[in-house]
């Protein structure tokens, strides 16, 4: 049976606020129109890694496709930017489906808070003294006390940003994986992380709170003092992002590997 390529009549673009990214989005308006995000078709994100990643949580329940184009500092998660053939690109583009994280994050006074991550869950110690950390996976303790700046929970879309500049694994995005990755640990010296079936549930807690205060971020929504937190990975919501045939974030990553 034949699939039926798709069609992205209307186009709904979005800017970051750098000049370049408003010159272009006024070029590309004028050329192919524009749109609400929920009347369109496909959304088309112009800027860089950080406007693609606000794209997604924005669109992350509507199930339409993101499309980016490079117009911004780092463009891991972008196409080249090109003014002409934009629905013929889109209409060639390779879909990459991508799922996020939820963190669960319980504070000091016993409050919840829920929060969606598309590249990293993230602890961090918010004064001068290490964090003390234990590491549950499936309610069974692997790491009795990690001393450390923090410890990160990235999916493989988000184990080429901070995961990697931590020391952590590449992932490669069809690995059914997640990676576990200390922050400047100091003991045990030696643990440079885990991989785990993103089925896992990670809980990690935080051991002596009210001396040794931490923080939990979910991408760039933040917690502060918390006690616990769990994370897992939502399968039930599947984000499309775009690419060009060879330009895929799968071919990226696998560049990424091998240091080009």
């Amino acid at each position: 049976m034949l699939r039926k390529t798709p069609r992205y009549e209307r186009i709904a673009f979005v800017a970051s606020r750098s000049p370049e990214a408003g010159k272009a989005l006024a070029r590309l308006v004028k050329r192919y129109g524009n749109v609400p995000p929920g009347k369109a078709d496909v959304v088309v994100a112009l800027g860089g890694d950080g406007l693609m990643l606000q794209t997604l949580h924005k669109s992350m329940k509507s199930g339409q496709p993101i499309y980016g184009m490079h117009r911004g500092t780092v463009g891991f998660l972008m196409n080249e930017f090109q003014e002409k053939g934009l629905r013929e690109r889109l209409a060639a583009a390779q879909t990459t489906l991508i799922h996020p994280l939820l963190m669960r994050a319980r504070d000091m006074k016993g409050r919840v808070t829920e929060r969606y991550a598309i590249n990293e869950v993230s602890l961090f110690r918010q004064t001068y003294q290490v964090s003390r950390l234990a590491i549950f996976i499936d309610g069974k303790e692997r790491l009795p006390e990690l001393m450390a700046d923090g410890v990160l929970v990235a999916t493989p879309a988000g184990s080429t940003a901070y995961n990697l500049s931590a020391q952590g694994p590449i992932i490669p995005l069809n690995a059914s994986l997640l990676a576990v990755t200390p922050i400047s640990p100091f003991r045990p010296r030696r643990w440079r992380g885990a991989l785990l079936p993103d089925a896992a549930r990670v809980t990690i807690k935080v051991l002596d709170a009210e001396r040794r205060p931490v923080a939990a971020v979910a991408d760039h929504a933040e917690v502060r003092s918390v006690r616990e937190v769990d994370v897992t990975m939502d399968h039930s919501i599947s984000m499309q992002m775009l690419f060009d045939p060879g330009h895929s974030l799968d071919e990226r990553i696998l560049r990424e590997q091998f240091g080009v």
